[in-house]
């Protein structure tokens, strides 16, 4: 087959591009025809190893020149945008003649579904339903965003297939009747569990409102004065950094919790902790869950929408908490630093329930996707 992915780019180090890069890896093994289509690549580099045979195409929009600029200018921009994207992405396609066009709900959105290549269009979400309405803008953006919220609803029924991460994900989409779960992968898997006998939390992901590591450093105020032997790292980036350093300082935190940059190897990072945390606003579904459980981690996070309630099992393999309820996150991650059995228990069925995401199986249900989508079957 030929398939063509369309995104922004492939150079930042988040979860959506690490499962592209792994699903485009391997269809490519697979001896499928690969390419990816960005929009704003620059020239960088994949953060994530693709395989060299996998073509790689840029269309210079450029959306993320834009940024900072006020709203009716960005809005003149954007269409502007939007029309050479249009144009661009339809010259590229229409002698390409793939069998499968993916959009990854990126600023080809609102066209794709209408570009009369031949192939067979498909939306994935890698958020929520709501993820818009999550950003906490206020005022004219906060209007903008509830308005587009209602926008992806119609635009997703114009797909041959809209794939999301989660069965908690399709009840927030009425029932479209194109509607398919598949959820991401893990990464990879470990060739042993993690020890979890040192005194080290980790957290990953990028640095933004999205994540809520400005909830977790406030959190590990309280797990410091119960547990203080223990240390958080943080491992990723994004504009928030300078904010979360400012903020350990003044807690007075900087000898307990540390901010890396994203590393190449994260797994060694997973093997070496003890427990992760998360305490995402909102999610599609983790990754950063994903592997900590192919590592054997036991886990703690926010039960937010989307992702988590479908990897956690309570009590078993880490705990679920209530959105917002810092108090009781401080005490269940606790409660695991306290107890190595514990953890020990939760991580050993943490190790055992990742076969759920194996990546076997996962794309098994993507290629069963595919040919009934080829095949003109309506299931």
């Amino acid at each position: 087959m030929k398939i063509v992915y369309s995104i922004l780019g492939t150079y930042n180090a988040g979860g959506m591009e690490r499962v592209l890069a792994n699903k485009a890896n391997y269809l490519v093994r697979m001896g499928h025809e690969l390419t990816i289509v960005t929009t704003d690549q620059k020239a960088r580099e994949p953060n994530f190893e693709l395989d060299p045979l996998i073509c790689q195409v840029d269309l210079a929009i450029n959306y993320t020149d834009d940024e900072g600029l006020g709203i009716l200018r960005k809005m003149l921009s954007y269409k502007r945008r939007q029309r050479i994207h249009r144009e661009r992405l339809a010259a590229l396609l229409m002698p390409l003649k793939a069998d499968i066009v993916i959009s990854m709900f990126d600023h080809d959105v609102s066209f794709l579904h209408a570009i009369n290549d031949g192939s067979k269009k498909i939306l994935e979400i890698h958020f929520s339903r709501f993820k818009r309405l999550q950003y906490g803008r206020q005022g004219i953006w906060k209007l903008v965003n509830t308005w587009r919220s209602a926008q992806d609803l119609t635009l997703a029924r114009k797909y041959d297939r809209f794939v999301v991460l989660t069965h908690e994900d399709v009840t927030y989409w009425k029932g479209l009747k194109n509607c398919v779960v598949i959820p991401n992968a893990h990464s990879f898997s470990a060739p042993q569990r993690a020890a979890l006998t040192g005194k080290r939390a980790i957290a990953v992901g990028r640095l933004d409102y999205q994540k809520g590591f400005d909830q977790l450093i406030s959190i590990w105020k309280d797990i410091h004065a119960r547990c203080p032997d223990w240390k958080l790292a943080i491992y990723g980036q994004g504009p928030l950094k300078q904010d979360l350093q400012a903020q350990i300082h003044a807690l007075g935190l900087e000898q307990h919790i540390t901010l890396h940059a994203p590393v190449k190897n994260i797994r060694d990072e997973y093997l070496r902790s003890s427990l992760v945390l998360m305490s995402s606003r909102y999610e599609g579904l983790p990754m950063t869950l994903l592997e900590a459980q192919a590592c054997g981690v036991p886990m703690v996070a926010y039960a937010c929408k989307c992702g988590p309630r479908d990897i956690i099992k309570p009590g078993k393999n880490g705990y679920l908490i209530a959105e917002g309820d810092k108090n009781d996150f401080a005490d269940k991650a606790c409660r695991l630093m306290e107890n190595e059995q514990r953890r020990q228990q939760m991580g050993q069925a943490a190790w055992e329930m990742a076969d759920s995401f194996d990546e076997e199986r996962i794309m098994r249900q993507w290629m069963l996707l595919f040919e009934r989508l080829l095949k003109g079957d309506k299931r």
